[in-house]
């Protein structure tokens, strides 16, 4: 079945929203261009998930853990983000911001510049280039990945090898944070 026939099918049974996500405020997407040698996706946007999960439990960090696991997304690191600029080039990535508050630069040097919170979830599409620019003490993010694809860090141009990988690596079926018939799956058609 096409992806977009399949997004279609489980948006009309009704599930439409991940019952452990905490609101259905629409993610925000963040088109970005190529950027000097960062590859960044011109096809499918970045989605900025405001106050996507509850972070008032004793532990934040597996509330996220467990919302990424039932959509399908299994979590791999608790960390914070690198502070130099990098991109994957074999996996799409989802960062749910566990505890503090960070300033990022999405799309490589001179890029696009985002303020994350405790609760929010930013989708990065391979080749997205990305840089922590400065964070509180507290920072804690959660890193998962779709089921059988494995991050790489890469810090330089992709060779056309990598480039050919990041246009044929597959879509996720379900949305990290609303789940089947999500907004990734009709805004990565």
């Amino acid at each position: 079945m096409k992806r977009r026939r399949f997004a279609g099918v489980i948006g009309a049974a009704g599930i439409a929203m991940s019952l452990h996500a905490k609101n259905t405020i629409p993610p925000e997407p963040l088109r970005l261009a190529r950027n000097g040698w960062m590859p960044n996706n011109e096809h499918l946007p970045v989605l900025l998930y405001r106050s996507a999960f509850d972070i008032a439990g004793p532990d934040p960090a597996a509330t996220a853990e467990r919302l990424f696991e039932r959509n399908g997304w299994p979590p791999q690191w608790r960390n914070g983000v690198y502070t130099f600029h990098h991109y994957h080039s074999t996996a799409h990535e989802v960062l749910a911001f566990a505890a503090g508050a960070a300033t990022l630069m999405l799309g490589g040097e001179n890029g696009h510049i985002v303020e994350v919170h405790a609760g929010d979830v930013a989708l990065l599409p391979t080749g997205t280039g990305h840089c922590e620019l400065k964070a509180s003490r507290d920072f804690s993010v959660v890193g998962a990945y779709p089921p059988d694809q494995h991050w790489d860090i890469c810090r330089e141009a992709p060779s056309d090898e990598a480039l050919r990988r990041m246009r044929t690596l597959p879509f996720p079926h379900y949305d990290p944070v609303l789940g089947p018939g999500g907004p990734m799956t009709r805004l990565w058609l």
